[in-house]
């Protein structure tokens, strides 16, 4: 018997000069900057709230905003500001991030996720965005050829047609590049990195903790030693030793960056395939109980600690990514490259997740600029990317991906979004050196 798919529901249009699809950090940005600056913008997201792989993801931290340093100068040294450091400042207001703590050769900072997302709120509604969340992308709206003119959503009330003079895809996995049918890629030949299970821990005795364990977010040798032992001892499972404990604002909770989520094949699951993202999630609230009991038996200042949240899905690194007309190369970030058309900047390692343990590779009292062109599709019209999705070699990414990061790029295509509209010109003909002018106006600090 043919089956014929139906819904009869009225299908009604809605008009905006940008529509930016995603919520994270990148989508946040982009969308207030398009705002700030008189664009009607709707911004489209999946959850019912915003901050992506921040939030929902339960990453917990600002990562990329200050250099790294051997001597580590008893401070944190900022690298990246314009829309990034006014998000920080607006957090750090509402009592939602902690002070710098070290991670590593560099230093990060905690946010809380409520205040995370309240946030935002206040930033979309004081710029005039409309949010619609609770809404999916599922198709892309075009003139027949390569020109990008909005996108089909569906909600709960039925199935949306925005239509956009500039559409940003900030979905994090480059799903309209990919409906649209331009040029793109998953990861290293199709290996990504594996996601995470971040919780957090509640009832610990952070003073206890700290004075065994050090102020270094990133867990000591003799920590890893006794998740290795107690992982072959057979009594616990626990994949991975090298691990990520972190302070939170809240009193006697850590931020646990510890799982290492593989398919029961053994596997790097992809979330970009449905059943790979269900059995990361299932594995990954298993994970972190599995932790949890380890710790609660044997770190010091966990005797009492629970599981007080994990993330509301899995945190995801990498899926697929669009191909560019530039591409961040893995030698750029070592080298610390600068481009006259970069329009964000970086400090953080790459930080590659992949194996039995993660590899981490600093960049020293040194930045590596993003040009433009790795957020400007190869092919197609009126289409620009923002976020992780963005072209970068694999090891490059594990680099770039961060949230500092993610809203210089939303930043940056918000003001270039406000240029193509208000000159006529397709986004590719605005030169990225002229943009870094722009952004440098708008107090990114990208000469320093």
């Amino acid at each position: 018997m043919a089956v014929t798919a139906l819904d009869r529901r009225v299908l009604p249009e809605l008009l905006c000069d940008l529509l930016v699809v995603g919520g994270g950090a990148a989508g946040v940005a982009t969308a207030v900057t398009g705002a700030r600056g008189g664009l009607r913008v709707a911004l489209v997201e999946r959850h019912g709230f915003c901050g992506g792989g921040a939030v929902a993801g339960h990453s917990g931290t600002v990562c990329g905003l200050y250099e790294a340093s051997d001597s580590l100068k008893n401070r944190p040294v900022q690298a990246v500001w314009g829309f990034a450091d006014e998000f920080v400042r607006a957090l750090e207001a509402r009592g939602g991030l902690a002070d710098p703590v070290r991670y590593g050769k560099t230093f990060t900072r905690v946010h809380d996720p409520i205040v995370w997302r309240e946030t935002a709120d206040d930033f979309l509604a004081d710029a005039g965005v409309q949010v619609i969340f609770h809404a999916v992308a599922v198709r892309v709206l075009t003139d027949g050829g390569e020109t990008v003119e909005g996108a089909e959503v569906w909600t709960k009330e039925g199935p949306l047609r925005i239509r956009a003079g500039i559409t940003v895809d900030a979905s994090g996995d480059a799903d309209l590049v990919a409906m649209a049918g331009l040029p793109s890629f998953v990861g290293d030949n199709g290996r990504v990195q594996n996601p995470t299970m971040i919780f957090r821990l509640m009832g610990v005795d952070v003073a206890a903790f700290r004075a065994a364990y050090g102020e270094d977010t990133i867990m000591p040798p003799a920590v890893s030693e006794m998740i290795a032992e107690a992982n072959a001892s057979g009594r616990y499972q626990l994949p991975r030793a090298k691990i990520w404990l972190f302070p939170t604002t809240r009193p006697g909770e850590l931020l646990c960056n510890c799982t290492r989520i593989l398919g029961a094949d053994g596997r790097e699951l992809n979330p970009l395939f449905w059943r790979d993202f269900a059995e990361a999630e299932v594995e990954g609230r298993r994970q972190a109980r599995e932790y949890a009991r380890f710790f609660r038996d044997r770190l010091t200042g966990c005797a009492e600690a629970f599981v007080n949240d994990t993330g509301v899905q899995v945190g995801v690194r990498q899926t697929r990514q669009v191909e560019g007309r530039s591409k961040l190369m893995n030698d750029d970030v070592v080298a610390g490259r600068k481009s006259a058309d970069g329009i964000a900047r970086s400090p953080w390692p790459i930080e590659l997740h992949a194996g039995t343990k993660p590899r981490v590779e600093w960049l020293l009292d040194d930045v590596y600029e993003i040009p433009f062109g790795c957020f400007l599709p190869a092919a197609g019209q009126r289409l620009m990317v923002a976020g992780r999705c963005l072209s970068a070699e694999h090891e490059a990414v594990a680099s770039a991906r961060v949230t500092a990061q993610c809203f210089s790029y939303g930043h940056a295509v918000g003001h270039a979004a406000l240029v193509a509209l208000r000159e006529g010109i397709e986004p590719a003909a605005i030169a990225g050196s002229d943009l870094r002018a722009i952004l440098n106006r708008d107090g990114a600090r990208l000469d320093g």
